[in-house]
């Protein structure tokens, strides 16, 4: 996306694959939570707070048709899920905003307060 006049704002750009699946919260946390080892899926539901057996099947599932993550069954009651060598290659990405989210986070969070405040003061003085 370095050219804004370039080939990111086309609809079959390969940036905007990489966005669309990058602005999944739940395929990067399950990439990330592959990203040392090898899971099961209870162990992956257990490590991503907040995520539904459905929703992490779901998402296993699309990252699996996107050529990122591996299912491997050793028996029908133990599967495994893995980062391919392509799921590999958005560890870093995903590391690198980790990283601003861990160090810019508190500022968002600020804004965010300051706007509902001042959104709340201007309702009490129309109201």
């Amino acid at each position: 996306m370095q050219n804004v006049d370039g080939a990111a704002f086309l609809a079959d750009c390969p940036t905007r694959l990489a966005v669309e699946i990058l602005s999944d919260k739940w395929a990067v946390l399950v990439i990330f939570g592959l990203s040392h080892q090898p899971r099961r899926h209870g162990e992956l539901v257990d490590l991503i707070g907040g995520i539904s057996r459905k929703v992490l099947t779901q998402t296993l599932r699309r990252l699996q048709q996107y050529g990122l993550v591996e299912r491997r069954a050793e028996t029908p009651r133990r599967v495994e899920y893995s980062l391919t060598d392509l799921g590999r290659t958005l560890v870093e990405p995903i590391e690198v905003l980790t990283r601003w989210a861990r160090d810019h986070g508190g500022a968002i969070v600020d804004f965010q307060e300051a706007a509902e405040a001042a959104t709340a003061a201007r309702v009490r003085a129309a109201g």
